[in-house]
């Protein structure tokens, strides 16, 4: 086989997936707006499961669901009738994924959620199927083909299956007015986690600052910045920052400097940033202005704290 010919199998797939999603979005499951309000009603967790790929495909949903602010669990069905039925609850709402909708291990999950009056959502391309009789919300997968060579490998179906739950979390973050910082405190590590903290987290602050006044003989300025180790003193009135002194306004004052004082040497209106900012959109003012540091004022002009290009680095802030 070719290269080409590679190419092109790759191509077919992925426009028969793409033709897939394309129904979804030009004919969204009816059921949509339902479900969306249930899980949002719904006083418990939300349990998805299914088998083989669908289950697969579940986990990710509860997993994306969870990270977003709906609290969700994957069941196995197969544990499921083995003890783990006791999971599932009446204040919950099961969603259950099946392309044929006559999946058999699903059978016990589906007494269970009737027996108890549970709310349960069925993920089928059959509304009429043994499942979407028997949900409360169905949302009906797109008729589409497999994009296998033989027509039967689960690729098309868990391709839309995973595009509708995303559809379906992302709906629940407008609903809920999930924020980046709700997001944060579900993804405290990794590079995402990186990403989202705040200025507040990585500053410099209290008696880490390296300060001085107007007045203060450079020799001493000079001392706080090798004391402090941010490579500058921030120069303050009551609180309230009024100019800064960097290594570069060192340079531009050799002559005569060790006669002058903080406030005749220091650079004015020094670049700053709010504590609440994000640590990312910090970095980037430092890579755009070429600057090492940024002063965090309040609105009023007070100062709070130092951040350094290195301590967005450290944390992986990139």
């Amino acid at each position: 086989m070719t290269d080409s010919e590679v190419l092109q199998i790759a191509r077919d797939v992925l426009q028969t997936e793409v033709d897939a999603i394309g129904q979804m979005i030009t004919t969204p499951p009816a059921g949509l707006p339902d479900a969306v309000h249930m899980i949002k009603a719904a006083t418990g967790r939300v349990i998805v499961s299914g088998m083989g790929k669908s289950g697969h495909v579940g986990a990710k949903i509860a997993a994306t669901l969870a990270s977003t602010g709906t609290p969700a669990q994957f069941v196995h069905p197969g544990e499921a009738s083995h003890g783990d039925l006791g999971m599932i609850t009446p204040q919950d709402v099961v969603i259950l994924i099946s392309n044929s909708g006559e999946t058999k291990e699903l059978a016990d999950i589906i007494a269970h959620t009737r027996r108890f009056q549970i709310r349960m959502i069925a993920m089928t391309k059959r509304p009429d199927s043994a499942l979407g009789q028997q949900a409360d919300v169905v949302l009906q997968l797109p008729d589409a083909p497999e994009a296998c060579a033989i027509g039967m490998a689960p690729t098309t179906s868990t391709t839309v299956t995973m595009a509708l739950g995303d559809a379906l979390a992302v709906a629940l973050m407008k609903l809920r007015g999930f924020e980046k910082e709700n997001f944060l405190a579900f993804h405290p590590g990794g590079s995402l986690g990186a990403q989202l903290l705040p200025v507040s987290a990585l500053m410099h602050g209290g008696a880490d600052l390296p300060l001085v006044v107007e007045d203060t003989p450079m020799g001493e300025a000079l001392v706080q910045i090798s004391a402090k180790g941010l490579g500058i003193v921030a120069l303050t009135e009551g609180g309230k920052l009024t100019g800064i002194i960097t290594d570069g306004d060192l340079r531009r004052n050799l002559d005569g400097l060790m006669s002058k004082t903080a406030g005749q040497v220091a650079t004015r209106n020094p670049r700053t940033i709010r504590a609440g900012a994000l640590a990312s959109e910090a970095l980037g003012i430092m890579n755009d202005k070429k600057i090492t540091t940024l002063c965090v004022t309040t609105e009023d002009g007070t100062l709070q704290g130092i951040l350094h290009i290195h301590d967005c680095l450290r944390a992986g802030v990139a």
